[in-house]
């Protein structure tokens, strides 16, 4: 993704951690697991996950209008043996104007 710029004092970032192993999960945790479960059709039980959210996120540019923000997040888990990552957009998706970047070749997700 793009890089997001908030030094304009507009949207901010924060994570959360939850070590599982041999804890009890709260529902965030569980949501995950199931999350990977479906996709992958296998089971999974997270050791664990940190989420990264990026709240109204505008995107770094000069000429970027401050009220088109995007929220995401990304979240990584692991079981100690396999590891994944869950990249969750807003409804909609991202509202950045991409046509407006310099590189052509834009893609959401990673590779």
């Amino acid at each position: 993704w793009d890089n997001a710029d908030f030094s304009r004092g507009v949207g901010t970032t924060f994570y959360q951690e939850f070590s599982t192993l041999n804890t009890a999960k709260p529902p965030f945790v569980r949501d995950v697991e199931a999350k990977v479960q479906r996709y992958l059709r296998s089971s999974y039980s997270a050791a664990w996950t940190l989420k990264i959210t990026w709240e109204k996120a505008p995107v770094s540019a000069a000429w970027t209008d401050t009220r088109k923000t995007v929220t995401y997040q990304a979240v990584l888990t692991t079981d100690g043996f396999r590891s994944y990552i869950l990249m969750l957009y807003q409804n909609g998706g991202m509202q950045w104007d991409y046509t407006r970047l310099t590189s052509t070749n834009v893609l959401i997700g990673y590779t």
